[in-house]
């Protein structure tokens, strides 16, 4: 997949400036020093710890149902602690796009496990690296592009000037960027050997979607875990990474594949998916994207979450 060099004329009307403002304020974030943009992370924490509205209401809804185990008082930390996240995601986003190689390359970031990768190359054999959204996911993408030639799977934004600008900025370090209908081109890639990031937590409202636990929750979860490990034969690698706190850096870390997946069970291997998923967001459970809806469908007869 390519990105014109220039934008299209309808992207250079009136009602696109505010858009391109946007990509200049992420362009100037991106030039700043690693500590100056970690200080902006938590200045605009300070702002997003006091979100309004329905996100905040979403957040506060997912950490109930998900960690009823902790006290009132315990669940209300952990939700300020993250929107504050959300601060730091904004910088994170803007760096990963638009920061430079050499910029990069100053931001401390220790990779566990690339002996799996490298034993998958051995075998020639491609290896899907099956993350989640957590604020900086964009980020640790990109620093573990650093390591390893990766691709990657992506939602196609709403905003025609932001998709042009994030697609270009992702097919700099990426080697390719699928969406989820080009499922033929995401398994040749894997057939050939190559490393594909996703991250398969979000209720997509789809027809290949099963109802599987997480976080003890009947969750609406994409089967294409199972599909595309079953087409390319490529192994399913969990993929943790976290933010370090004190502005320390990142940890990203790269598990053994899991054995003997895909099975004949397509709902099986999902629920073992979210079970991997659930180990990560419980490591940070402050970084997760708990804005989101994760439990918006619901299976027949239960009654809504939100």
């Amino acid at each position: 997949m390519t990105a014109s060099a220039n934008p299209q004329p309808s992207l250079r009307s009136a009602r696109h400036w505010p858009s391109w403002l946007g990509v200049g304020v992420m362009k100037l974030v991106a030039l700043l020093p690693y500590r100056a943009r970690d200080l902006l992370g938590r200045t605009l924490g300070l702002l997003t710890r006091h979100l309004p509205g329905g996100r905040r209401r979403v957040a506060q809804r997912n950490l109930e149902v998900c960690f009823p185990e902790l006290s009132a008082d315990q669940r209300e930390r952990l939700l300020r602690a993250t929107l504050a996240d959300l601060g730091f995601m904004l910088v994170e986003f803007a760096f990963a796009w638009m920061g430079s190689e050499r910029a990069l390359a100053r931001v401390p970031c220790t990779i566990e496990g690339l002996e799996h990768l490298d034993a998958c190359r051995r075998e020639g054999r491609g290896a899907l690296l099956v993350g989640a959204h957590f604020s900086h996911l964009e980020l640790c993408a990109r620093l573990v592009s650093q390591r390893i030639r990766i691709a990657g799977m992506y939602r196609v934004m709403d905003n025609p000037v932001f998709e042009r600008e994030v697609l270009r900025a992702r097919l700099r370090y990426a080697e390719a960027m699928y969406t989820k209908d080009e499922l033929l081109a995401t398994v040749k890639y894997l057939r050939r050997g190559g490393a594909l990031w996703y991250a398969p937590d979000q209720d997509m409202r789809g027809k290949d979607a099963v109802f599987v636990p997480f976080f003890g929750i009947e969750a609406a979860t994409i089967t294409a875990t199972h599909h595309l490990a079953r087409l390319s034969g490529a192994a399913v690698i969990p993929f943790f990474h976290r933010r370090l706190a004190g502005g320390r850096g990142y940890v990203l870390r790269l598990e053994a594949p899991l054995e003997n997946f895909p099975s004949a069970d397509a709902t099986a291997d999902t629920a073992r998916v979210n079970a991997q998923i659930e180990r990560m967001v419980r490591e940070a459970p402050e970084q997760y994207l708990w804005v989101h809806k994760r439990f918006k469908s619901r299976p027949p007869g239960q009654p809504p979450i939100y």
